[in-house]
């Protein structure tokens, strides 16, 4: 993301997972772990809309933690359906932010990871922040947010998204009562709205 990422291999489940850490100026208030797209579709670390999000984090002082799945780039493995990648996302919170506030974000098929990795550690972790963007509603099984998180999470969502249809993902939220931000016009990878995602995600990180 720039000249002071810092890069390392570390542990996982099914081998060595490549990290990218972006540290804010002074005291961190705790960690972001963001997760990207499908592995299958060109889904890297180094997606813009990760980028973005990791970004947004470094500018609300949070130390942002960008990982590949298993079996991207360096990172050891192969595809596992969202299995294995919910093992990765855990070890990687593990290893990066074993304790203090988090931060959780993920990116279409990152989301559908990120709300099950949410759901696993809410009952013991200072679960922050969530924030879900394209949220791949229409091709996985999405977790349901936890009532007491409602208030801490941030649901992005195009209203033209012709990937994950928008209305896949308000028949997920709608039960549930979640909100649900629509960026009018936006597409699945918010081409030319990327500084309006930053917008929006800065606001909810400082709220």
């Amino acid at each position: 993301m720039n000249a002071q990422t810092e890069y390392l291999l570390q542990d996982g489940p099914a081998g060595r997972l490549e990290v990218a850490i972006d540290r804010p100026d002074g005291d961190a208030r705790g960690v972001a772990v963001v997760a990207h797209p499908h592995p299958m579709h060109g889904g890297t670390l180094t997606n813009k809309v990760v980028q973005t999000l990791a970004r947004a984090c470094v500018m609300s002082g949070w130390t942002a933690v960008r990982f590949n799945f298993r079996g991207v780039g360096r990172s050891e493995g192969v595809y596992d359906e969202g299995r294995g990648e919910l093992d990765d996302l855990l070890a990687v919170i593990a290893s990066q932010a074993p304790a203090g506030p988090l931060c959780l974000a993920g990116f279409s098929f990152g989301a559908f990871v990120t709300s099950h990795a949410a759901s696993r550690l809410a009952p013991e972790r200072d679960v922050q922040r969530l924030v879900l963007v394209g949220t791949a509603a229409s091709r996985f099984q999405v977790a349901d947010v936890a009532a007491e998180l409602h208030r801490r999470t941030l649901v992005i969502h195009g209203e033209q998204d012709d990937t994950v249809p928008l209305a896949s993902v308000m028949d997920w939220a709608r039960p549930q009562a979640l909100p649900v931000t629509v960026v009018p016009g936006g597409g699945h990878f918010f081409h030319g709205q990327l500084p309006l995602l930053r917008e929006l995600v800065l606001w909810h990180l400082r709220a």
